[in-house]
């Protein structure tokens, strides 16, 4: 494998600009309008996200989808028994990521994260295709398995176990997490590297305002 010269893989952020008089002091209505732009421009899967977590004091992240948000907190899904829901367990702080580089844009969220209701995770399981309610059933998610040939048979007796029934119950180590937010940053990239930072911070119940050097 030849070594490769990264050094020149870069690209100028000159399209767009971020004064504060332009943002919201409300973050939640700030990630909104952002959010709103990405899916108008058709960004591929624009709620896709980065989630961080720490267990036994190493960090992991990975992709996940957000499902919903609100002045509470951004709502993600995924089985309870995965690594990701391990080290939730073992230490709720995690944060969040979002590029949108149509936009040259991140947002970068802190905070702790807890499971929702039970009956937040089943209305929201039944939304899914049928396919991806058996398949949370079939999958021992992160767990070791032989191969390919175990999750098909395991998919397969769950097939059975269901039969045609439209209704596929939530397991019960499926479900959603809200990351209730202490840190909100939205980053527009600008030119020189000069980049835009509007971070806001929760302190005693607001949420306070400030511009972060590049």
């Amino acid at each position: 494998m030849h070594e490769q010269d990264l050094s020149r893989m870069r690209q100028e952020y000159d399209k767009y600009s971020l004064e504060e008089s332009e943002v919201d002091p409300d973050p939640f209505r700030q990630f909104s309008k952002w959010f709103e732009q990405a899916r108008q421009r058709e960004v591929v899967e624009a709620n896709a996200m980065s989630l961080a977590t720490v267990k036994d004091g190493q960090p992991s992240v990975r992709i996940v989808l957000l499902k919903g948000f609100d002045h509470r907190g951004f709502v993600f899904y995924t089985n309870y028994n995965s690594y990701k829901g391990q080290a939730l367990a073992q230490n709720p702080k995690a944060a969040l990521n979002f590029y949108w580089p149509l936009w040259q844009r991140q947002v970068r969220i802190e905070g702790e994260a807890h499971k929702i209701s039970e009956e937040e995770s089943n209305a929201y399981f039944q939304t899914r295709d049928k396919g991806s309610r058996l398949g949370a059933w079939a999958s021992p998610q992160s767990q070791p398995i032989a191969g390919r040939e175990e999750l098909e048979k395991r998919l397969k007796k769950i097939q059975q176990q269901f039969g045609d029934q439209d209704i596929v119950p939530c397991p019960p180590h499926w479900g959603g997490y809200r990351l209730a937010p202490h840190s909100i940053e939205f980053w527009q990239g600008r030119k020189n590297r000069l980049h835009d930072r509007i971070q806001f911070r929760l302190q005693q119940g607001k949420w306070i305002m400030q511009r972060l050097a590049p």
